[in-house]
């Protein structure tokens, strides 16, 4: 019978045994996608640095418009037209407008701008304010996002592609990260077959191998896949001494249950310490965490979606830990299209699809047995039903983990 720890409960190991390694790269600005800030980034310059028109209309003192309307427009003359790219030759008198575009640096002592929809062009270098305006109103102030010293980006965010644009928009080039982890996947069973032959009665293609690299480089890490190894624990013992040599975390998959030939948990504990062995968890009960040369090594189930969730759950927590990275998660609530049933006193996790109807998010729950992958292709993100929860009818909201990507 295994001793299980709760999913809050494995977080917490993780959190007290491992840590950040620190280990830091500097790379260009394209080649810092997908990885982890290693320092703060801080403002040098205003963001925007110069004072500009949201709307394509026309820049005023606000008070010059105070009470118009359009059968009693405010007329001003028009005393500049601002071009893009340049900034104002004039300051802007009181009683006097300025035609700019969007994006156009407003001149001095102009301080909102009127809606180009709002006017009406005379034809004699003068134009009919038909709207006021408040002070302000469609107009972006220099440092408006940022000032300097302010904080950019933090360490430990995952760099995507609107945080490349942030530090374009600062001209930054390169960047400090953290270098990518090494994570050994090692696949244990006689019933396995590589991926690419043809099952002959009785195995089963070894799904897990390709599986757990796909995260590894979803992740941002690097991989080195050791193979099939039989059901012989020396060859296994020899095989994890070589990984944690090589690899900042280790994914051994199978061998993971209580079973008289599931060697995981002892070659684990041979090489260090079983930190826990078994979550209350549906699918994947049989996990296991040790620690060995201070590096996570993980028991994995062979079923692979049990394997999926788990790692998708803690083995991806366990590599943002090491590499410092912010630990959140992308939640959303949706309406269950079908009730979910739950009673074994276990936290469930599947699959869901998410649509869309009329700005309210739906999520339709995957049937899955615990060995059918396949099910989850395509699926939009996973729920969890806490152990206490003996379900969720159709109808209700449930929250949803999405997929990042």
């Amino acid at each position: 019978m295994l001793s299980v720890k709760t999913p809050e409960e494995v977080i917490e190991v993780i959190n007290k045994n491992f840590e950040n390694l620190n280990r830091i790269e500097t790379v260009g600005l394209l080649d810092s996608l997908g990885k982890v800030l290693a320092e703060d980034i801080v403002c040098q310059e205003f963001i925007p640095n110069f004072t500009r028109s949201t709307v394509d209309g026309y820049a005023v003192i606000s008070k010059d418009c105070f009470g118009c309307s359009e059968s009693i427009p405010a007329i001003l003359p028009v005393t500049e037209e601002i071009e893009m790219g340049m900034m104002p030759t004039k300051t802007l008198d009181k009683d006097t407008c300025m035609k700019i575009p969007t994006g156009g640096a407003l001149p001095e002592n102009a301080d909102s701008v009127v809606m180009l929809e709002y006017t009406e062009d005379y034809g004699d270098g003068s134009v009919g304010i038909m709207k006021p305006v408040a002070p302000a109103e469609n107009v972006i102030f220099k440092g408006d996002d940022k000032k300097p010293g302010d904080i950019l980006l933090a360490k430990g965010c995952k760099i995507g592609s609107k945080e490349i644009g942030a530090l374009a928009a600062m001209g930054i080039r390169t960047i400090k990260v953290a270098k990518p982890l090494t994570i050994g996947i090692i696949s244990t069973g006689n019933e396995l077959i590589p991926s690419s032959e043809t099952p002959k009665s009785g195995e089963i293609r070894n799904v897990n191998s390709d599986l757990l690299a796909a995260i590894a480089l979803e992740n941002g890490c690097k991989y080195i896949d050791y193979g099939i190894i039989k059901d012989e624990e020396k060859l296994l013992l020899n095989t994890v001494e070589k990984a944690l040599e090589e690899c900042d975390l280790v994914l051994l998959s199978g061998g993971s249950s209580a079973g008289e030939k599931d060697y995981a948990a002892r070659v684990i504990s041979e090489k260090g310490e079983v930190l826990f062995h078994g979550i209350a968890m549906k699918p994947g009960k049989p996990t296991i965490l040790g620690k060995a040369l201070g590096k996570p090594i993980f028991g994995l189930p062979g079923h692979p979606v049990a394997s999926y969730f788990v790692s998708k759950l803690f083995v991806c927590y366990a590599i943002k830990v090491l590499r410092g990275e912010n630990k959140k998660m992308i939640r959303a609530k949706a309406v269950l299209t079908e009730s979910i049933e739950s009673n074994h006193g276990r936290a469930q996790y599947g699959g869901v699809f998410l649509e869309n109807k009329n700005g309210k998010l739906f999520a339709s729950p995957v049937h899955s047995k615990s060995g059918l992958i396949t099910t989850l292709a395509m699926t939009d993100g996973y729920y969890q039903i806490d152990n206490e929860c003996e379900g969720i009818a159709k109808g209700n909201e449930i929250e949803v983990l999405i997929y990042e990507g």
